[in-house]
């Protein structure tokens, strides 16, 4: 194993297993599924049960599959989709940097590109997808465009769809 495939092992355990973390504490957490949901309505993700599900499974599918290197590229561009949406819903209009909870862009941003990055270089030798032969089939420039796609493609629509954030009114 070269020190990329260790390298690239790392990033996908650690970026995967904190989003598998993530999305059980959107589930599970404190508040549970009922909590989760109805932050989201909050921010005007209707419904927001079904955005909490949604959010959470695939916070915890997608970030298991990007953790052991399996469908790496699609688990990469769904894992950017959830943080695009994260990134405009929740956190885009508290600036870069969060000092506190659900401030700044700075988290999401940074795993959304980190996402990107192994789905244009791979998963690496230690991986599922190596194991079965899809490792270089989908990256690149192929990864790139696949998890580009699925993310900005499947987060704009999701905004389009069923983002109805209340609008302040003018004085």
């Amino acid at each position: 194993m070269t020190s990329f495939d260790t390298a690239m092992l790392i990033i996908r355990l650690v970026v995967g297993l904190t989003l598998v973390a993530h999305g059980y504490n959107h589930i599970l957490g404190p508040g549970g599924i009922q909590g989760t949901a109805g932050w989201f309505s909050s921010m005007g993700l209707k419904p927001g049960i079904l955005h909490a599900w949604t959010s959470g499974l695939v916070e915890v599918a997608a970030g298991a599959g990007l953790a052991v290197g399996f469908l790496t590229t699609p688990a990469a561009g769904a894992l950017i989709g959830i943080m695009v949406v994260a990134g405009i819903t929740a956190h885009r209009t508290n600036g870069f940097f969060i000092f506190k909870p659900g401030q700044g862009y700075e988290y999401v941003l940074m795993i959304a590109a980190v996402c990107l990055g192994v789905a244009i270089l791979g998963p690496g030798y230690a991986s599922l997808d190596h194991a079965i032969g899809i490792d270089t089939d989908l990256d690149g420039w192929t990864g790139a465009v696949i998890a580009l796609v699925l993310g900005l493609g499947g987060s704009g629509l999701l905004l389009a769809t069923a983002w109805r954030p209340e609008r302040k009114p003018v004085e």
